[in-house]
């Protein structure tokens, strides 16, 4: 089977490997454009797909916009039977995703129809699922709307981060896109309609979100943390100066402390909550790495009885 893949960050490169591994002919790898980094933005970083599509010496296109004409062509000498995308970032119009024999097929990281969008796995997080996964789906021309071909359940352990998880469910997808595509080949597969009644979805993560609201239970507000761990992280106020917090759970408080004081630092910060505490492993000061949170209170960062907003 020839595969055309789309794809751009480290959660894809799994199902690009194990394509390669099971010996299906990739015959293009798919990318956004190397991006500027550094303080001045003067140099380029390839994706982490192109990276490993490179190693492997698969033919990498990068255009702008996946609309170019230009590119549909490209796309169209390449003879794809299917093409396969994870977390490619960019809409593929109809008539790319058409292009294909078997069409195209998603591997999203939630079990359709719940969570649709751009952070399923975070959501999953923030929300308190007991459990999440991944979705094999046909593509169409809606957000995450296709028929689905395949899906499996893993679930979300009690202190896992978004990190943690993402790793996780990066290699369940592989595995899961394997046996769809199997499948697919060589016995054909009914698609099944999702439930758009049932449908729920999972915005891009905004600032505002992202700063800790202590007069929330300390359970949520725990959950916020890791499902921001380890990017882009959550925050506080702490003495003038964002801080923040990574590696949380939930633990008893102390009677009538107020939310967002410190109320403990041995080993770690302990924060009180509207109900409960918080126990957070690490920090991130602005400007600076992350440390373990008794070193940034051995540098007298923050102190007991200090307030955190």
């Amino acid at each position: 089977m020839r595969v055309l893949f789309f794809g751009t960050p480290d959660f894809a490169v799994p199902s690009l490997m194990a394509l390669v591994g099971e010996g299906f002919e990739v015959v293009g790898a798919v990318t956004r454009p190397d991006a500027a980094v550094g303080r001045h933005r003067s140099r380029r970083e390839p994706t982490a797909v192109k990276q490993a599509a490179l190693a492997e010496e698969i033919p990498v296109l990068e255009p702008a916009r996946p609309t170019d004409p230009a590119f549909l062509e490209s796309a169209r000498a390449l003879a794809p039977d299917v093409s396969v995308v994870v977390a490619y970032g960019h809409i593929l119009k109809p008539d790319l995703l058409a292009l294909p024999r078997l069409g195209s097929v998603n591997v999203h990281a939630s079990l359709l129809p719940a969570l649709r969008g751009a952070a399923p796995i975070q959501r999953a997080i923030l929300e308190g699922f007991a459990a999440t996964g991944i979705t094999i789906m046909q593509m169409d021309a809606g957000m995450d709307t296709g028929p689905i071909l395949h899906q499996v359940t893993t679930p979300i352990a009690p202190d896992e981060t978004f990190g943690e998880l993402r790793g996780r469910l990066a290699e369940v997808g592989a595995l899961a896109l394997i046996e769809a595509l199997t499948l697919l080949d060589e016995t054909g597969v009914t698609p099944t309609p999702q439930d758009h009644a049932h449908a729920s979805y999972a915005p891009r993560i905004t600032r505002e979100e992202e700063r800790l609201d202590w007069l929330r239970p300390a359970e949520e507000v725990a959950r916020r943390i890791r499902a921001f761990d380890p990017s882009p992280g959550a925050w506080s106020d702490c003495r003038g100066a964002p801080l923040k917090l990574f590696g949380a759970r939930a633990i008893a408080g102390r009677e009538g402390a107020a939310p967002g004081l410190v109320i403990g630092l041995k080993d770690t910060l302990q924060v009180a909550g509207a109900e409960g505490a918080v126990e957070v492993q690490e920090v991130q000061p602005a400007g600076r790495a992350r440390m373990a949170a008794r070193a940034f209170a051995n540098g007298r960062g923050v102190a007991e009885g200090d307030r955190l907003l």
